[in-house]
Parts: structure tokens; C-alpha cells; sequence
């Protein structure tokens, strides 16, 4: 039998000779249950976010992208490509050519970046599904010699276009060879010029919303003069496929004259945003839990005087000052963790609370915002680091103080 935690476990639920020493232990469990409750879902509601904003960027992203590690293009036919086009888990391959030019419409102008497509977008993405206003419309490029273009809803309205422009848009692009005439400096540039298919899309996510004009590929490529280019190579596999053994396979067919990026390295500078949030929200929601941990050291130091004479007759049954003190310890410890175990519970109950009935809304307007209510997300993970991190930082605060005052009892 373990001495020291079957003392510990008595003192813990037993009645003490104050009743104040109960009613400060009950806070101190209480006190680390909210912390603890806190770094729950503060981290499942930035998950939450996370994942939110994961769907918007599938529905313009592909699955993977590849993309040259020199220069803005590379040959549409380079073997490298052909090699990874063929792989078996590949189910969908598009080229895309993607480069800035200048919109010009009516009396309004905005840079814009141009993104030439295939006619295989909508199987890669859910490009469709994010068109305004009729969502999962079918939609066509090119039709014969005209080329279409379909604004972000941002840019739509910068241009003042709307959704279905009735006269052309006029896209220019500087010319890649040849000296600027300052005489004529019109003709640094190419020109060209597109009609509405009678859409938007929204992405949500203004990087896309306001920037992006998507084309065909053949108008992307004759405005920038990169025939036989591509400045990507977009893939979705197959389902079932094994995503993070083919990622690995094309990297090694790469080599290093192509990066094989994921969706999440796509958007590598908006998620680590995300994540910094994140880790600051951990890190000053531990500092509360250390302030909580306080509470603990005052519950202990009240109880290891109250216990004064059963010291005495420990030590006098032969208990040695080690296991005296091992019990003041494993009571603190213990404190910290129904603290922990509490807080947990009260934390996964609030979340689940959250994601049925939506208790903490955006607005009061419903349709206001993009969702109506907070999200939430739990991981497993979280849970586990949320659990570690309030287990350690009870057993830390409480070493000293106990060791101090037990000493300080023992020596007397």
C-alpha cells in the first residue's frame, strides 16, 4: 500500500477541524476547473475557425498544387509533370497560367490577378458551388473567339461591374519583350478583353474575393504571352487514395525544381497566423491557470497547520519526514488534478452545447455573418495538451510551498 496517497486521499475528503480549510480547497479545485474550462474551448473555438476557413479555401484550391521553385512558369510538357500527371491516384490534372494585369471598366480601374483555367475547374474544385447568384451553375470560359471572365464579388463591385456586365472588360498586361516607347506607351502593353457569363464567386476570404478574375487558360496565356506555359499544375486524387504517400511520392519525382504544396501550404501564411493566435491564447490562459494554482498553496498551507498533531503521531508511528511531506505533495497534486479532470468535462459539455444549439451567436441578426454563431471544433490532441499542461503547472506550483511549509512543521 502507498503510504503517503492513502493519507493523502483522507485528508483530501475528510472533514477538517476548520470548516474554512474545506470551503478553500473546494475554490481551489473550482479555480483551476475554470482555467481549465477556459483553454478547453478558447482551443476548440480557434479550431473551429480553422476548420471554417478550410472550407473556404476548398472550394477555390485544389487538392494539390505544384508549382516551380525558379521563376513564375515552366513547360507545360516538362517530363517531370507528364510523370506526375500519370500516377495512378491521380484522378483530376489541370494547368493553370496566373500572373497580374490592370481592369479596366468604364471609367474604374484595379490591378487584378488573372487566373486561366482549364475547362476541368469545376471537377478539380467546388468552384461551382461558390458562384453567385445561382450556386452549382454549370459555367463556360470560351465559346468560339469569345473569352469569359468571372469576378470575385469584391472585385465586382470595386470595377462596378455587378454580376452580368452588359459592355467588355478590358484587361492589359505588360509586354514581356522589347524597350517601353514613351511615345507610344500603349504599346508596352497587351490588351484584351472579356464578357460576363452573369456570375460572381465569393470565397468569403478577401485575398480571393477582391483580387481574383478567373478566365480560360488560352486568354491567360495569349495576355501574358506564355504559350506552352503554365505557372501550376493543379490535382485532385482519387478518393481512398493514400494523400500524404502520393504528396510524398510526387516530392521525390519533383526533386528540386518543383514544390508539391497541400492546401494548408497554399495558405501557408494565413494559418500560421491562425496558429500564433492560437499558441498567444494558450499561453495567457496558462498564466490565469498559474494565478488559479495560488489558491492551492493557501488550501495546503491551511491544512498542513491543522494537522499539526497528526504530524506528531504519524512521526511518532515512524512515518520519516519524506513521507510526511509526500503527503502534503500528493494532496496538491490531487487538487490539481480533480481540477483538471472538472474542468475538462465542463469544457467538452460547453463546447457540445455550442455546436448543437449555437448559445453564443456572432449577431443579433441572423445571415449578418458568414455563420450565425461561434464554431467549434474539439481535437483530441487539445484535450490531451490542455490536460498535461494543468497537470504540470498544479504539480510545479505546489512543490515548493509544501516543501517549505512541511519542513518548517517537521522542524518544530
Amino acid at each position: 500500500m502507498n503510504f503517503p496517497l492513502y493519507i493523502a486521499k483522507r485528508y483530501l475528503f475528510s472533514k477538517k477541524s476548520t470548516h474554512a480549510i474545506n470551503l478553500i480547497s473546494a475554490i481551489s479545485v473550482l479555480g483551476v476547473a475554470v482555467a481549465t474550462m477556459a483553454l478547453v474551448v478558447t482551443l476548440s473555438v480557434f479550431n473551429g475557425f480553422h476548420d471554417l476557413v478550410a472550407t473556404f479555401f476548398t472550394s477555390f484550391d485544389p487538392q494539390i498544387k505544384v508549382v516551380p521553385t525558379k521563376g513564375k512558369t515552366a513547360p507545360s510538357d516538362d517530363p517531370i509533370l507528364a510523370e506526375i500527371r500519370q500516377l495512378p491516384q491521380v484522378d483530376v490534372a489541370m494547368e493553370s497560367v496566373e500572373d497580374l494585369a490592370l481592369a479596366i471598366y468604364h471609367d474604374k480601374q484595379t490591378m487584378v490577378t488573372v487566373k486561366g483555367v482549364d475547362d476541368n475547374f469545376g471537377q478539380l474544385t467546388h468552384f461551382s458551388e461558390i458562384l453567385y447568384p445561382d450556386a452549382g451553375k454549370e459555367v463556360t470560359l470560351h465559346a468560339g473567339i469569345l473569352e469569359y471572365g468571372i469576378p470575385g464579388i469584391r472585385l465586382a463591385q470595386v470595377l462596378g461591374t455587378g454580376s452580368n456586365w452588359h459592355d467588355y472588360l478590358h484587361i492589359y498586361a505588360p509586354e514581356r519583350e522589347g524597350q517601353l516607347d514613351m511615345t507610344n506607351p500603349e504599346a508596352a502593353f497587351t490588351a484584351d478583353s472579356l464578357l460576363s457569363t452573369g456570375e460572381v464567386f465569393v470565397v468569403n476570404q478577401g485575398k480571393y474575393d477582391r483580387n481574383y478574375l478567373v478566365t480560360s487558360i488560352a486568354f491567360a496565356r495569349n495576355l501574358f504571352g506564355q504559350q506552352g506555359m503554365l505557372s501550376s499544375l493543379e490535382l485532385r486524387l482519387k478518393p481512398g487514395s493514400d494523400f500524404d504517400g502520393t504528396k510524398k511520392q510526387m516530392k521525390q519525382i519533383a526533386g528540386d525544381k518543383y514544390k508539391v504544396l497541400d492546401r494548408y501550404e497554399q495558405q501557408a501564411d494565413t494559418y500560421k497566423i491562425m496558429n500564433i493566435e492560437k499558441f498567444l491564447a494558450y499561453v495567457f490562459l496558462s498564466f490565469i491557470l498559474m494565478v488559479a494554482c495560488f489558491n492551492i498553496i493557501g488550501s495546503l498551507s491551511m491544512l498542513i497547520i491543522d494537522k499539526k498533531e497528526d504530524v506528531a503521531t504519524l512521526r511518532g508511528l515512524g512515518a520519516s519526514n519524506r513521507q510526511i511531506s509526500s503527503i502534503f505533495m500528493i494532496e496538491g497534486r490531487m487538487i490539481a488534478a480533480a481540477g483538471a479532470v472538472l474542468g475538462i468535462i465542463l469544457g467538452l459539455l460547453l463546447c457540445w452545447l455550442q455546436i448543437r444549439f449555437g448559445l453564443v451567436r456572432l449577431g443579433n441578426t441572423s445571415g449578418a455573418f458568414i455563420i450565425d454563431s461561434y464554431p467549434v471544433s474539439v481535437h483530441f490532441w487539445d484535450i490531451v495538451l490542455v490536460f498535461v499542461t494543468v497537470i504540470a503547472i498544479g504539480w510545479v506550483a505546489v512543490w515548493y510551498p509544501v516543501r517549505h511549509l512541511s519542513k518548517r512543521l517537521l522542524d518544530e
